[in-house]
């Protein structure tokens, strides 16, 4: 019956995280600063909301889709999806650092950040460097170009 409805065990499995990741973005909204906090405590937000300790057998799961979707495209058509679902949240999330309303390269950068960071703490488990590097990123939000420093070694 399963075959039918969504054709291949890929597709199932496909539709299941599209689904999840609609209604994690949909949580993640639920569970943010509100609007007058600032882009850093939106940040922050998200990062604690995503890396909580209760959501690492998702993010393991996800990761380890994003690693079979690379070796076997053709099992993920939609993976795409799995990229950019996440924009309209973090678009509507960081509307006051985005360039404009088409603006799509802030919340490439903000997912990838998150994204690279949820990487490195499920396989290193470094909770205290990943969580400082956030930190580093959200200081770089509030700064003007002119009022960045260099970035120290840690």
């Amino acid at each position: 019956m399963l075959l039918y409805d969504f054709g291949s065990k890929h597709e199932l499995v496909a539709a299941v995280l599209a689904e999840a990741r609609r209604r994690g973005a949909a949580r993640l909204a639920e569970h943010l600063p509100p609007e007058a906090a600032s882009p850093e405590e939106r940040l922050r937000g998200i990062w604690a909301w995503i890396s909580a300790p209760e959501r690492a057998p998702y993010v393991r799961l996800v990761f380890e889709v994003h690693a079979d979707a690379l070796a076997h495209p053709e099992n993920y058509p939609d993976q795409a999806g799995a990229i950019m679902d996440w924009f309209d949240t973090l678009d509507a999330t960081f509307y006051d650092i985005a360039t404009g309303p088409e603006d799509t390269v802030t919340p490439t950068l903000v997912m990838a950040v998150i994204r690279g960071l949820m990487l490195d703490l499920t396989v290193t488990g470094d909770r205290r460097r990943t969580d400082r590097a956030l930190d580093r990123f959200s200081e770089l939000l509030r700064q003007r170009p002119e009022q960045r420093q260099p970035i120290q070694r840690y």
